[in-house]
């Protein structure tokens, strides 16, 4: 029994599926509700309603997770034999079944949330984020770049899905405009939008060196992934301007934004957090992916992009305390 727990706890990415949940509740209660704070205001959709938009987020990620596997199952066995389950430790048929089930609980919540929030349309996001990662499994991610690019915008969603379902109500409630001058809520979508893009092109720089890290299975398969098209070094070039781009992205928030915090001056804490925890990092990134030879340097290149990834959304953390402070 334990052991088919943990055989599932594997299929679905258990961690990964942790830091979704962490990422969507730390954006309602680090950015959004202190920053509504200040204007008097307050989150419209309430917690019971925000955790089922949290579960169909988990439900539809785990069900990309298996359906991936389900359709990947050759070529991890050449490239990671080790963490291979569908075939081994689950069956194929049963894999199949888990994702339609997890698909179908997903997309029903998500209607239903829809529907409650005055926006039906809503609900055919999660169709579309189930066809996304179901075309991904089966057709994009042997194709040169595309399957790199959806991975990297359904991670970039995760944030943003917390505010497109608090906008709506926020909107009926408030209004556009707040009375303590021109920010509004198109402004706390630039602020989760922020955390989205981080999260975009980070998780695009991991997809490329992963599929370095993969190359010898993937040609294998036949796969038209980027470092079989352009090169080893040609993906490497281009995973390391991302980086630069990365870095040269948050130098221009911090003296855009966040040079002046709300009125408060000058916002050091930001600066020390992104110097210490995100452009130190991204420079060794850059280091390890210029001097990167063997699969075990790429393989920890790729653990450092999954640290950075964290420590920016660890970053929310930071604003919370910003924006509280600036309330007081």
């Amino acid at each position: 029994m334990n052991s088919n727990i943990t055989d599932f706890l594997r299929l679905v990415r258990f961690q990964n599926l942790l830091i979704v949940a962490a990422t969507q509740y730390l954006m309602r209660h680090a950015i959004i509700s202190p920053a509504l704070g200040i204007y008097g205001r307050e989150l419209q959709l309430g917690e019971l309603h925000f955790f089922l938009l949290v579960l169909a987020t988990l439900l539809i990620t785990a069900a990309g997770y298996v359906i991936n596997d389900y359709f990947d199952t050759r070529t991890d066995q050449l490239n990671r034999p080790g963490k291979v389950v569908v075939g081994r430790k689950i069956s194929r048929r049963s894999a199949i079944i888990i994702h339609w089930i997890l698909n179908f609980f997903a997309i029903l919540i998500g209607f239903y949330l829809a529907f409650h929030i005055g926006v039906p349309l809503f609900g055919f996001s999660f169709i579309f984020v189930a066809g996304m990662l179901w075309f991904y499994s089966t057709t994009y991610n042997r194709q040169f770049l595309i399957g790199n690019l959806v991975i990297a915008f359904l991670t970039a969603m995760v944030p943003v899905m917390v505010i497109l379902f608090e906008m709506p109500l926020l909107q009926r409630e408030y209004g556009f405009v707040f009375p303590a001058g021109d920010t509004g809520l198109l402004y706390l979508f630039a602020l989760v939008g922020s955390f989205g893009y981080f999260a975009f092109i980070t998780t695009l720089i991991r997809e490329l060196i992963k599929d370095v890290e993969d190359y010898e299975g993937d040609i294998v398969q036949g796969r038209k992934s980027v470092p079989i098209v352009l090169g080893i070094r040609g993906t490497r070039i281009i995973a390391g301007a991302l980086v630069v781009l990365t870095a040269i992205s948050l130098v221009f928030i911090y003296m855009q934004y966040l040079v002046t915090v709300f009125g408060a001056g000058r916002d050091y804490l930001s600066l020390l957090y992104f110097i210490i925890f995100l452009l130190i990092p991204l420079f060794l990134l850059l280091y390890k992916i210029a001097s990167a030879r063997k699969k075990s340097d790429y393989r920890s290149a790729q653990s450092l992009t999954k640290l950075i990834m964290l420590m920016g959304l660890m970053y929310s953390l930071v604003a919370r305390y910003i924006i509280i402070s600036v309330n007081i």
